[in-house]
């Protein structure tokens, strides 16, 4: 009962684009920097997908520090984790930083005609390199505070706040990019990990972007293929939105078997939405998926990332100047 978010090739549109859009299981496009050139061409590729698919949600990574797919032409927004840093100088200096950071995202990227960034990360800073300065803080107490904050401003400026990865990679050595990544902890260990995306829930994030992590005291498949899992994040946090996993190309995924087998289970454990960002792997998905009956539950929860409303141009093309010399200014004090 899941619908896909796909990756494409390219700049521009292209016939097999065209094709995979044409497919009803298709809800959503995620650009990589293989897509993007500069600001002007992603904003006309986001045009015409959005020509040919007016209910299309896309998407894009634009958390800021090493993750930006979006740079010529873009806000050059540092790691979450230096507002963290401020946080142990001067609390009240961090909560509005990370109201800054969260508005220039926001408006930055929506004004390009994305309707994601897959942020924030609410993941603790704890060890694991990549998450690494991606989150704002090793203490989950300070990470819970920054994180609602961030989700408060980020939806109010009109996009929908998508906590990663939960239960929390962030003490987990092994990057799931690259190997299959268990944390051997205790579910009493395991449960501060959970306190930055139980802030979040409360705060209001409408997505949630599953780890394919392993905890053995919990499941013995990667969190997002856990029904256990799923279970827990919208019994125990109350969350009721829109559950995603992280890209199925991902080596962290692989003990579930090939592409169908990793679809299939990500599915029955409950996630609404799946990542398929490798082109080569699309038509796989699609065929995978063909026989799939969506419910209205699940299509209401994926569409209602979308806010369907254009934002207001501002008055002056260099609108995000000041809010950015400001948020420089509280980093550096």
């Amino acid at each position: 009962m899941s619908l896909l978010m796909i990756g494409i090739d390219g700049t521009t549109v292209d016939a097999q684009t065209r094709r995979w859009l044409s497919e009803p299981k298709v809800a959503g496009v995620i650009l990589f920097a293989r897509n993007i050139d500069t600001r002007a061409q992603v904003i006309e590729l986001n045009a015409e997908l959005r020509r040919l698919r007016p209910d299309l949600l896309i998407a894009v990574d634009q958390e800021g520090g090493r993750v930006r797919r979006l740079r010529e032409g873009f806000v050059q927004l540092g790691p979450l984790a230096a507002i963290g840093d401020l946080w142990q100088r001067d609390s009240s200096k961090a909560r509005r930083a990370a109201r800054l950071h969260a508005e220039l995202m926001t408006m930055d990227t929506r004004l390009a005609g994305f309707d994601l960034s897959f942020a924030p990360v609410a993941d603790l800073g704890a060890g694991n390199a990549c998450i690494g300065d991606r989150a704002f803080h090793a203490d989950p107490e300070v990470a819970a505070r920054l994180v609602a904050l961030y989700v408060e401003r980020q939806q109010a400026c009109g996009m929908a706040a998508t906590l990663k990865h939960f239960p929390g990679h962030g003490a987990v050595a092994a990057d799931t990019h690259l190997a299959a990544a268990v944390d051997e902890r205790s579910i009493d260990a395991i449960g501060n990990d959970m306190l930055p995306f139980a802030a979040g829930c409360e705060a209001g994030a409408r997505a949630v972007m599953m780890a394919h992590v392993i905890v053995p005291c919990v499941d013995d498949q990667p969190a997002g293929a856990s029904t256990r899992w799923v279970r827990l994040l919208r019994n125990q946090l109350g969350f009721r939105g829109a559950v995603m996993c992280d890209d199925l190309a991902m080596v962290g995924s692989h003990s579930l078997g090939d592409l169908p087998q990793r679809m299939h289970a990500h599915r029955q454990a409950g996630c609404d939405l799946l990542l398929v960002c490798m082109p080569d792997q699309v038509d796989a998905a699609l065929a995978t998926s063909s026989q799939w009956s969506v419910s209205k539950l699940i299509e209401r929860r994926v569409r209602a990332l979308s806010q369907r409303v254009n934002p207001k141009p501002p008055r002056q093309e260099d609108w995000w100047r000041r809010p950015w010399a400001t948020l420089q200014d509280l980093l550096a004090s």
